[in-house]
Formats: structure tokens, C-alpha cells, sequence
């Protein structure tokens, strides 16, 4: 009876204060793995009731790492493995830190605030940012979409299935999947597609590459040799453009929210996204070095097609098991990827448009959400069946404009996590800012770059490439130091002494009690001038994709 009481006079107090859109979003956390009650306020002071809690809030890290494993990233990481051996591992490795650092914003964001990250870029920074952010995430992940469909299609010809039905009985499962209005039912099917993600690891046994070169090449910066620094340069744009996406942004905030999951279980969340990445890194990882190791010395060594052709090449040079396996991790990583950007979109719409939006509901009661993702399934499935279709264009399209607009997902990201209004006590370390700040740097840089490449290819080569860099980095450092972020930390980065219990239960009010955002001067130019690229850049980057696709 007290303990009813205590959650009664809990749900009551926390009510008013509450920024959830969706009234689903709130109650029992029922994970894959197991359940927390909701208003469980209880210490975890044994390893068995720790690892209970670890296991029942697993799977919002692990399912956004290893979707993003999606055929995309079979293609990329495959492409550099049979073109350059294992001279780029190295990329893994300094992606790392990139891909936590992001990925535990986004999660902070979504357990502190409740609400989805769609929705705080339109209220905190105006409906032009809300608007840009939704129908540029819609787009891209749209043409994501169909190269998962195309990464299906191409291991089924491998395996000798019939496209059409293989590709149709895909689109079906994965619309299935996610509508039984049951979120654990949708969550135990994504950790058992994560868990398929590991066939991967049993072609590395069997093609068992030299151990010791890829521990060399994974510690040793350098590039490959007699390579074009402008081909190297792009692919290695493609690995961080296929590693660190904008989708992802979008959906471990909208799933953390709708699996329930509040500050007190961020530390186990953290966790979760940590299992994520080694997973992601050991699957990019196997497919460079058992690539390499099986095209090395032969006809195919620098001429990768894609990755049914890579299928076949296993198949051929390492047998039958090998190439079969590798198709049927690349059809697992195909529906996890397109289930997962699908999600991220209809989340960020159904946020934006204050739609009912969660898999804790049923079709029938949330049309507009489950609309918006079997629209998204079966448009892109037809697409890659339809005979004619610029399948090849697509797939450079994704990984072009996914280069043009992670800069911007970045630097929203930056801005929500260091405002107060926001996330109070949950705000930044100064630490983390530096280091996103170089990040997104680094990302402008490669940015440029990719859009220069796309737009004036012959013009593009190594002394343009080695000029942005150059120009960007000591732009860069003036703009640091004008904007004074190597001074001692002010207000704004200063975080006031919290106690452990206020951290863990502070949670945004509703937005419409919360402050303008406090945006500098500085901020405001820098918001335009990132204006003026994304619409100049996207816009001429869409204007040539559209003219390549006239001209075949």
C-alpha cells in the first residue's frame, strides 16, 4: 500500500512538469530482455539487480550501432578492403570516440527531455530549422531506404532467389515487424537481427587474415600507396558518411523516448550504446580485413563493383560457405537498417505534426505514424523493382548528401546539448564541447570537400583537397579563438553542484515553459552562413544528381 502510494503521489508531481508529447511514451519499461516498473526509484546495490537493469534497458544503442552495419556499409567498408587491403582501418579506430560522443548527446537529449529531436530543433530554433531538418531527414533516408532494398536484391541473386519475391517477402517482414503495437515484440526481433550481424565473424575465422598486419594498420595512420589522394580521400569521406549518419541522431533519441528510459538509467543506457559500438567496429573491421585478405593478388584487387559481387568473390576464393554467409549477414544488416531509418522518420514526423507516434501503439491507433513508415517500405521496395530505375545513382546520392548534411545535424546537436532550458543539469562538459567542436570541423571539411568532388569531379584533385583542408583547419582555429572557447569556462559551460537524486529525476518542463533559446550574435551569423551552404550545397548537389540521371 505505501509503495502504491509513493508511485501515485510520484506520478503526480512528475505530471505538470512533463514534456512528453505522447502520452504512450510514459510508463513500464518493457525491454527485450526484461521490465522495470515504472516509478522504480530502488538502489542497485548487487551485481544481479544491476545487470537485471542492464539487460531490461539494452537495445536502443545496439540497434541504432548495428543498424547502421546496413548494406551501405557493406558496400564502403568492403570497397576499401578489395581496393586499398587494410590501409584504412585506422579510420575505425579514430571514428570511435566520434561515433560515442554523438550517440550519447542524442541519448541524454531524449531521456532528459521526452521529447524527440525533430521537434526541440522547431521549437528552440524556428520553423525554418524544424522544417529543414524533417524534409532533409525525409529525403535522405528515403534513398537510404532503397539501398537497403538494393543490398537485399543483390544477395539474393548471389543465393539464387528469385529478386522480386525475396525483395516483396523482405518489405512484408519488415512492416510486420514493427506493427504488432507491441514494443518488446518489435525490440526482441531487432536484437535478434543484431545477434545475425555475427556471421560476419565466422568468415573472418574462415579466411583467417594476418592478424598481426591488421593490428598495424589499425594503429598506424597512413594511406594507401600509389593511390589517388582524391579517391582515397572519397572513400574515406564514404566510411565516415556510412559510420556516422544523420538518421541515427534522430532515432536513438525518438526510440530512448519511447522505450521509456528517464536519467536515472542513462549510465546503464551508456552502457548499452558502448556493446553498440564494439559491435559495429568488429563488423567494419571483419569485412576490410577478409576482403583484403581474400582479393589480395587477385584480377578483382582495386576493382570492386559491389557487394554481390564481393559475395561471389568469397565464393570463388575462400568456398561456397564463406560467400553465403556473407550474403546473409548482408540481407540481416539490409531489413535492421531499413526498419531503423524507416522509424527515424516517421518518429521525427510524427513529432513535428503531434501525431500519436510509438510502438507501443497499434496501426489503428496511430495511422499517421505507421502510414508514414509502410509508405516509406513499399515506395522503396517498388523502386528497386522497377526495371530501369538509377539504383547506382541512388547509392551515390545517399552517400553525397548524407556528407552535405551531417555538418548541420552535428552543430543542432552541439547547440540543444548546451542549452540550460533544455537539458538544466544534464548540459556539456566543456571537454565535450571542444572535442564536438573539432568534429564538426573536420566534418565542414569533408563536406566541401564530397560537394566539390560531386560538382566539379575533374577539377577535384589533390592540391584542392589538401587546399580545404589547410584553408579549413586555420579557419578553424580563428574562429576558436574569436569565439574564445580555449578561455576559462563562463556561465554557459559552468555546471552548479547537483545532487545525485535531483540529476537523476530533473527532467525538462513542457515546452511550451521554456525560455527563448539564448542565441549570440556569433550564433546567429554562423546559423546563416550554415543557411546559405546547406541550401546552395544540397541544392546544386540534387541539380547534378538529377542531370546525371537525364543524361543515361
Amino acid at each position: 500500500m505505501t509503495e502504491d502510494l509513493a508511485m501515485t503521489i510520484s506520478n503526480l508531481t512528475e505530471a505538470p512538469r512533463s514534456a512528453v508529447l505522447d502520452e504512450a511514451h510514459s510508463g513500464h519499461i518493457r525491454g527485450a530482455l526484461g521490465t522495470i516498473q515504472h516509478g522504480d526509484h530502488g538502489p542497485r546495490t548487487t551485481w544481479k539487480h544491476r545487470l537485471q537493469t542492464l539487460l531490461a534497458i539494452i537495445g536502443p544503442g545496439l540497434i541504432v550501432m548495428v543498424g547502421d552495419n546496413d548494406a551501405g556499409a557493406f558496400g564502403t567498408y568492403t570497397q576499401a578492403g578489395q581496393n586499398y587491403g587494410t590501409t584504412l582501418l585506422w579510420t575505425l579506430l579514430l571514428l570511435v570516440p566520434v561515433l560515442y560522443v554523438n550517440q550519447e548527446m542524442v541519448l541524454r537529449l531524449g531521456a532528459v527531455t521526452g521529447v524527440g529531436h525533430a521537434r526541440l530543433i522547431l521549437e528552440r530554433f524556428g520553423k525554418f530549422w524544424g522544417a529543414f531538418s524533417v524534409i532533409d531527414l525525409f529525403l535522405l533516408n528515403a534513398l537510404t531506404i532503397v539501398t537497403e532494398f538494393i543490398g537485399i536484391a543483390l544477395a539474393l541473386s548471389y543465393l539464387g532467389v528469385s529478386r522480386e519475391l525475396g525483395v516483396a517477402l523482405s518489405a512484408v517482414v519488415i512492416m510486420l515487424a514493427v506493427s504488432t503495437g507491441d514494443f518488446r515484440r518489435f525490440e526482441r526481433f531487432a536484437l535478434a537481427l543484431c545477434a545475425g550481424s555475427l556471421l560476419l565473424v565466422p568468415v573472418f575465422v574462415m579466411i583467417h587474415p594476418p592478424l598481426g598486419q591488421l593490428v598495424r594498420d589499425m594503429v598506424l595512420v597512413r594511406l594507401p600507396a600509389d593511390a589517388k589522394l582524391s579517391e582515397v580521400m572519397l572513400l574515406i569521406i564514404a566510411i565516415v558518411g556510412t559510420t556516422i549518419a544523420p538518421w541515427q541522431l534522430f532515432f536513438q533519441q525518438s526510440y530512448v523516448i519511447d522505450k521509456r528510459i528517464t536519467p536515472r538509467f542513462i549510465k546503464y543506457q551508456r552502457v548499452d550504446l558502448w556493446l553498440g559500438i564494439v559491435i559495429v567496429i568488429i563488423g567494419a573491421a571483419a569485412m576490410m580485413a577478409f576482403t583484403s585478405a581474400a582479393f589480395a593478388g587477385r584480377p578483382e584487387f582495386g576493382n570492386f563493383v559491389d557487394a554481390g559481387a564481393v559475395a561471389k568473390g568469397l565464393d570463388q576464393y575462400a568456398g561456397r560457405l564463406p560467400g553465403v554467409l556473407f550474403a546473409l549477414a548482408l540481407i540481416d544488416a539490409s531489413i535492421i537498417g531499413a526498419a531503423a531509418v524507416s522509424l527515424s522518420t516517421a518518429y521525427a514526423i510524427g513529432d513535428v505534426m503531434s501525431l500519436k507516434h510509438s510502438l507501443h501503439r497499434k496501426p489503428a491507433d496511430a495511422k499517421g505514424f505507421y502510414g508514414i513508415y509502410f509508405a516509406l517500405i513499399a515506395v522503396s521496395a517498388g523502386l528497386v523493382l522497377t526495371p530501369g530505375a538509377p539504383l547506382g545513382l541512388l547509392t551515390n546520392a545517399v552517400q553525397t548528401l548524407a556528407g552535405v548534411l551531417l555538418p548541420s545535424a552535428t552543430v543542432f546537436l552541439l547547440l540543444l546539448c548546451n542549452d540550460r532550458a533544455v537539458l538544466g543539469p544534464w548540459v556539456n562538459s566543456r571537454s565535450m564541447n571542444l572535442f564536438t567542436g573539432a568534429v564538426i570541423a573536420v566534418l565542414v571539411m569533408l563536406s566541401i570537400i564530397l560537394t566539390a568532388s560531386v560538382l566539379f569531379p575533374e577539377a577535384t584533385n589533390e592540391t584542392v583537397i589538401l587546399s580545404i583542408l589547410g584553408g579549413g583547419t586555420a579557419a578553424s582555429l580563428i574562429i576558436a579563438l574569436a569565439s574564445g572557447v580555449f578561455r576559462k569556462s563562463g556561465d554557459v559551460q559552468t555546471k552548479r553542484p547537483v545532487k545525485p537524486h535531483t540529476l537523476d529525476s530533473w527532467r525538462m518542463p513542457p515546452l511550451a515553459q521554456l525560455p527563448p533559446t539564448p542565441l549570440s550574435p556569433a550564433s546567429r551569423v554562423w546559423m546563416g552562413v550554415l543557411r546559405l551552404y546547406l541550401v546552395v550545397a544540397g541544392g546544386l548537389v540534387l541539380i547534378r544528381i538529377i542531370g546525371l540521371a537525364i543524361s543515361r
